[in-house]
């Protein structure tokens, strides 16, 4: 397998704002984005792209409980006022169209599909979409020009604070990439987290970048912090979507999951706050994450040339 290719994305801030209207295009991609909080819905949907042909999606919170809405239009601007005055719960749109109005109602209508039925897969954030539409009819042709679309859209989506569409669970064991000659393959580490009070035991590894904690592996049935942080919200998060299944008065891991930290993957597992470069110990050595990370840093130092 050869090594996945660099990309290139240009964000806009078009107000010189961190948190307003912002926009993502990508090199060689004929999409474009447009993120806008509620607040600039106006402004938004006043710009030239919002009444072209394109999906849209609208994220907030119900009764305390994320929730999104994947939607399409031939003029998305229209259907966006609709649900201003329909839907009260969503605090950000995101506008997705290509260069010259180039998508048609067949096109948007695939791509609708097709992000519904992803977004249900992964389960990160549950859809007011009550039904998951079927695949319009394409061609061969425009079937593999949508599918194009939708993967650079994927790359770009996370840019714009979008992560409902990455998937983070690992139901097998990635192949083995052939790392290129000029870099040195990185050999895979485990860890284990024991918190012997609960009854808890959790294996993970290290391996392309990615902490990912191991199928089997034990978690706290419920939050015990007592502060209501991002991790606790991973926590219920990961209950919903089913990566973590209750199992004895604790959970257990169904499937691997890739943590952006050792620390969330502690957190999510003890069910409170905890720092995961002391929580986690290296399984052959038993030295903490934090001092087998150190000691790597050391090592690669000194083989640096003078």
């Amino acid at each position: 397998m050869t090594r996945a290719a660099g990309r290139s994305l240009e964000l806009y801030y078009i107000d010189g704002r961190p948190d307003g209207m912002l926009t993502a295009e990508m090199f060689n991609w004929t999409g474009h984005v447009l993120m806008t909080p509620r607040t600039q819905i106006a402004a938004a949907l006043a710009r030239p792209e919002a009444s072209y042909a394109g999906i849209y999606l609208l994220l907030g919170e119900q009764e305390g409980e994320p929730l999104a809405y994947i939607g399409e239009g031939e003029d998305i601007s229209a259907r966006i006022r609709s649900h201003d005055v329909k839907k009260d719960w969503w605090t950000s749109a995101i506008l997705i169209t290509a260069a010259a109005n180039k998508l048609n109602k067949a096109h948007v209508r695939y791509l609708e599909a097709r992000l519904i039925a992803e977004a249900k897969s992964i389960g990160r954030m549950p859809l007011e979409n009550s039904v998951a539409p079927g695949l319009p009819g394409l061609s061969e042709a425009d079937q593999g020009k949508m599918e194009a679309f939708l993967e650079n859209l994927l790359v770009v989506l996370p840019a714009v604070r979008v992560d409902m569409f990455i998937q983070r669970a690992r139901s097998a064991p990635k192949p083995a990439v052939a790392a290129p000659a000029t870099v040195l393959a990185e050999p895979e580490a485990r860890f284990v987290l024991e918190a012997k009070r609960a009854g808890l035991v959790a294996h993970a590894t290290l391996q392309g970048g990615e902490f990912i904690v191991e199928k089997g592996s034990m978690a706290r049935l419920n939050w015990e912090g007592s502060w209501i942080t991002g991790y606790a919200q991973l926590h219920a998060e990961l209950k919903r979507a089913g990566v973590m299944e209750e199992a004895d008065g604790h959970c257990l891991f169904a499937q691997s999951y890739a943590f952006q930290s050792p620390s969330a993957a502690a957190a999510v597992v003890v069910g409170r706050q905890a720092n995961g470069t002391t929580e986690w110990k290296h399984e052959a050595t038993g030295v903490t994450y934090r001092d087998w990370e150190a000691s790597r840093i050391e090592a690669a130092q000194a083989t640096e040339p003078a």
